[in-house]
C-alpha cells in the first residue's frame, strides 16, 4: 500500500489561488488597521479555501515491474581467434549468476553472428530488435561481451534511445601479434589479354624489418612469388585472360606467432571484357544466307567485320580492264599471311576453292589454327566436290571428310546425345522436344566425322554440326548452308542466332560455354556447386572452406551433362572447390570481409557509449575476471574499477486508487459559519 497526499480542487486551480490570494490580502489589511475578529475571520477564510481546494488522502494498489538487463553476446567469426572464445563463455557464466541475484531484474540474453552488408559485426542491430518492444524507463542497463570489433555502433546511444548504462565487457588480448594484407588499387574490370595494375602492402604489429613472402594467383594459378616489406606499396601487373569473372588473390605468408592467418589473404573479382571481337567472313558467292551471317555479326557492336566475298571468279574474266572495274582490289595477301593472327574468328561461308587465295594462305589459315585461332565453316554444295576446301590445307584441321553427296530433302535437324550434353546446344529452344519443334532445312552435305563431336544431325545420323580442338584451336563445322531458314521464320523457324552465336562463343573460349567446367557461386548463405561434364557420372568434389577446413560434397545430375549440389556454408569468406582436375573460387558474404580487415581486440570503438551513459569498459584479460554487478539509483555513477551497476527505475502498475476526504463540508461549512459569528462578535464589543 502506498499512501500520497492529494489536492482535488472544486474549482478551477486558477480561481483556487485568485480566491486564496484575496483572502490574504483582505486578512492583511484587516490585521493592520487591528479590526476585532481578525483571528477569527482569518480561519474561516482559511477553512473555506481548504474545502475549496479540497486535500486528499490517496490510497494506491501497486505491483511492480522488473527491469529489464539486456546481456548481448558477441558471436561473430572474430570471436573464435586464440581463446576468445573459451573466455567469452567464462565471462557470461560469471554475469549471468550475479545477474540471478539481483532483484527484479528479468534478463534477455542476446547471442549475435548478425553480419552487415560489408562483412563486419553487426551488434547494435541486434540489440534494437532485442529491445524494440521495452518502454526505455524500464531498460536497466545493458551488457556487452565482445572483442570490440563492431562494425555498426551508432555515434550516440541516444539515436536508439538508450540511457541506461551501457557496459563493454571485452575479451581476447589487445598486443597480439597479427599481420594483414591491404589493397590499395585494384579495378574491377579489365580488358581481355591487356595488363592491369594493382597495388597492396603488408602491416604488422609486430616490429620486424624481414621481408615476408607474397604469392599472387589468378584462377588459381600462380603468377609470382614476391618479397614485400612491411608497410611498402608494392605495385604488380597481371594480364586478364578471359572474359567474364577471373578470381585473382594475393597471400602473405603467415607470421610465427600470428593471431590469425584469415586477413593475410585478399580475394579480387576482376570481370574481363573483350575490347573488340576482330571476325574475318570469307564468302565464297552470293547467295540467300549471306546477309543472315552479316547481319549477325554488324548487329554486335563489340565485333569489327571484316568481309570478303568473291563476286566474279577466276573462269567468269570478261577482259574489263582493271583500271575500270567499280571494285577495289581486295587485301587478301595483308589479311591472310601478315594481320592473320589478329582476328579473334575466321568464318568460311560456301567457300570452294578457285585460285582467288593461294594453297600458301590457306596453309597460314590451318597454322594459325594450331596456335589458337578459330574457324567456323559453314558448307555449301561446293565442300562435296572436287573443289572443296577439304581438298586444301585445311583438312588437317576440319573434322568432319565430305563423301561427295549431297543430301537434297525436308528435315528437321536433332540434337545427339552429346548435343544435349554440350554448352553450344543444350538447352536449345525448341530443342528439347522428339522431333524438335523447329523449322525444315533442304539440303545437307553429306560427310564422316571420325574426329571431334557431333552436336547436331540430320536424316540417318548425318553429322551437321561438328566441333574440334586442333592444337591449341577450335574448328566448328556447319554442314548446311540452310540455317537462314530459320531467321526468315519458315516453318516455324529455329534458333539460328542463338546457335551461331553460341558456336562463335565456344570457338573463341567464352568460359560459359566450355564442355568441362565447375563453377562455384554463393547464395543467401548457401554455396551452390554446378559441375559441366560430358562425362556421365562424376565424383564427388572436395570444398575448402575458409578456415582450412575440407568437406566432401556429392553433386546430382540435374540434366544431361550437369551436376548441381548444396552446401550450407557457416563461414564468411573464400571457398575453395575441386574435383581433382577443375578448380572453381566463390566468395561468400563480401569478397574481404571487414571482420578480418582488422581482428585486434579493441575498446575504442564502445568507450564513448559507456562514457555517454557512465557505463565501464572491463577488460577480461587486465582483471582476470568479469566485473561485479549492483543496483544503482537513476542519476548516479554507474561503474567502478571492478564492478558495473544497473539503473533501478523502480516501475509499477497501478491496479486501485482509493480516497479519503481530509475536510468534510458537513463538518467545516458549520465550524465556518461558528467562526465567522464570533469574530462579528468581537468586532460588537
Amino acid at each position: 500500500m502506498n499512501w500520497t497526499f492529494v489536492a482535488d480542487p472544486l474549482i478551477a486551480p486558477f480561481w483556487l489561488i485568485a480566491a486564496g490570494v484575496l483572502a490574504t490580502i483582505a486578512m492583511v489589511f484587516s490585521a493592520w488597521l487591528h479590526a476585532p475578529g481578525t483571528l477569527y475571520r482569518s480561519v474561516a477564510l482559511a477553512t473555506l479555501i481548504a474545502i475549496m481546494a479540497n486535500p486528499t488522502l490517496r490510497e494506491e494498489d501497486r505491483t511492480p515491474i522488473n527491469d529489464v538487463a539486456v546481456l548481448l553476446i558477441d558471436d561473430s567469426a572474430s570471436m573464435r581467434l586464440g581463446t576468445r572464445l573459451q573466455d567469452r563463455d567464462s565471462a557470461i557464466e560469471t554475469l549471468k549468476r550475479d545477474l540471478d541475484l539481483l532483484p527484479a531484474l528479468d534478463v534477455r540474453i542476446v547471442e549475435s553472428a548478425d553480419v552487415a552488408q560489408d562483412g563486419g559485426t553487426a551488434l547494435f542491430s541486434a540489440l534494437d530488435q532485442t529491445i524494440a518492444d521495452l518502454p526505455r524507463d524500464r531498460l536497466a542497463g545493458v551488457l556487452v561481451v565482445t572483442d570490440g570489433q563492431v562494425h555498426d555502433a551508432p555515434d550516440k546511444l541516444a539515436a536508439l534511445g538508450i540511457d541506461a548504462p551501457f557496459h563493454a565487457v571485452l575479451v581476447g588480448n589487445p598486443n597480439a601479434e597479427d599481420r594483414k594484407l591491404i589493397v590499395e588499387e585494384a579495378p574491377r574490370f579489365g580488358i581481355v589479354n591487356e595488363q592491369v595494375t594493382i597495388r597492396f602492402r603488408v602491416e604488422e604489429n609486430a616490429k620486424t624489418a624481414q621481408s615476408i613472402p607474397v604469392r599472387v594467383e589468378r584462377n588459381g594459378e600462380l603468377l609470382s612469388e614476391l618479397q614485400v616489406t612491411p608497410g611498402e606499396s608494392i605495385s604488380t601487373e597481371i594480364i586478364v585472360p578471359h572474359a567474364g569473372e577471373n578470381v585473382l588473390e594475393i597471400t602473405a605468408a603467415s607470421g610465427p606467432n600470428e593471431l590469425t592467418d584469415q586477413n593475410n589473404k585478399v580475394t579480387l573479382v576482376m570481370t574481363g571484357i573483350r575490347d573488340r571481337l576482330r571476325v574475318l567472313l570469307v564468302s565464297g558467292e552470293p547467295h540467300a544466307g549471306e546477309r543472315t551471317w552479316r547481319n549477325l555479326l554488324k548487329a554486335d557492336p563489340s565485333v569489327d567485320l571484316v568481309h570478303f566475298t568473291i563476286l566474279r571468279p577466276p573462269e567468269k574474266q570478261d577482259g574489263t580492264p582493271i583500271s575500270e572495274l567499280s571494285l577495289i582490289a581486295f587485301p587478301t595477301r595483308e589479311l591472310f599471311s601478315t594481320k592473320l593472327d589478329g582476328f579473334d574468328l575466321i568464318i568460311f561461308d560456301r567457300y570452294r576453292r578457285r585460285g582467288v587465295l593461294p594453297i600458301v594462305y590457306l596453309a597460314n589459315v590451318a597454322r594459325y589454327v594450331e596456335n589458337g585461332g578459330a574457324i567456323l565453316a559453314a558448307a555449301g554444295p561446293a565442300f562435296a566436290s572436287p573443289f572443296s576446301i577439304y581438298r586444301t590445307p585445311l583438312a588437317a584441321i576440319l573434322p568432319a571428310q565430305p563423301t561427295g553427296q549431297v543430301l537434297e530433302q525436308g528435315y528437321r535437324a536433332g540434337i545427339t546425345d552429346e548435343g544435349r550434353r554440350h554448352p553450344v546446344t543444350a538447352g536449345l529452344p525448341g530443342g528439347n522436344v522428339l522431333p524438335p519443334n523447329w523449322g525444315r532445312w533442304f539440303r545437307l552435305i553429306e560427310a564422316n566425322a571420325p574426329q571431334g563431336r557431333t552436336l547436331m544431325n540430320g536424316p540417318d545420323d548425318t553429322p551437321l554440326v561438328v566441333l574440334d580442338t586442333v592444337g591449341k584451336g577450335r574448328v566448328a563445322q556447319l554442314l548446311s548452308d540452310h540455317a537462314w531458314l530459320w531467321t526468315r521464320g519458315f516453318d516455324g523457324g529455329g534458333p539460328q542466332a542463338e546457335l551461331l552465336r553460341r558456336l562463335a562463343h565456344w570457338l573463341m573460349r567464352e568460359p560459359d560455354l566450355e564442355e568441362e567446367q565447375l563453377l562455384a557461386q554463393s547464395d543467401n548463405g548457401t554455396l551452390m556447386v554446378e559441375r559441366r561434364t560430358m562425362a556421365s557420372e562424376i565424383e564427388p568434389v572436395t570444398i575448402t572452406l575458409p578456415s582450412g577446413n575440407k568437406e566432401e560434397l556429392e553433386l546430382a545430375e540435374t540434366a544431361p551433362g550437369r551436376f548441381a549440389g548444396r552446401f550450407e556454408a557457416a563461414e564468411l569468406g573464400l571457398y575453395q572447390v575441386t574435383d581433382g582436375e577443375l578448380r572453381a573460387v566463390a566468395s561468400l558474404g563480401p569478397d574481404n570481409p571487414r571482420e578480418f580487415e582488422d581482428v585486434g581486440a579493441i575498446a575504442e570503438q564502445l568507450a564513448p557509449l559507456a562514457d555517454e551513459t557512465n557505463g565501464g569498459v572491463f577488460w577480461l584479460n587486465e582483471q582476470g575476471a568479469s566485473p561485479s554487478l549492483r543496483g544503482v539509483r537513476p542519476g548516479r555513477d554507474a561503474a567502478g574499477n571492478d564492478w558495473a551497476g544497473l539503473r533501478q527505475n523502480a516501475g509499477y502498475t497501478l491496479q486501485s486508487v482509493s480516497q479519503v476526504p481530509l475536510f468534510s463540508p458537513l463538518l467545516a461549512l458549520p465550524l465556518m459559519i461558528a467562526l465567522i459569528l464570533l469574530g462579528w462578535r468581537r468586532e460588537g464589543r
